[in-house]
């Protein structure tokens, strides 16, 4: 019975432990005339700016972004 317990509860902390590998990439972007905001790359290959997913591809609207002289760290 106590390794049918350890085995479970090993099986548990792998499959939990798992769960982070979906966070997403985050930069810090600002220009003249923009305050800072948080743009991330989701798990779904979409940016979000501050939480919130745009629809549009991240190299996309990263690039968009630069061209607009948007600077991001």
């Amino acid at each position: 019975m106590k390794k049918l317990m350890a085995i479970a509860g090993i099986s548990f902390f792998i499959f939990t432990s798992c769960k982070d590998d979906d966070t997403a990439d985050c930069r810090t972007c600002s220009s003249e005339i923009t305050t800072s905001f948080e743009l991330c790359k989701e798990s779904n290959g979409n940016a979000s700016v501050n939480g919130q997913d745009t629809g549009v591809g991240y190299s996309i609207y990263l690039d968009g972004l630069v061209s607009e002289g948007v600077g991001c760290n």
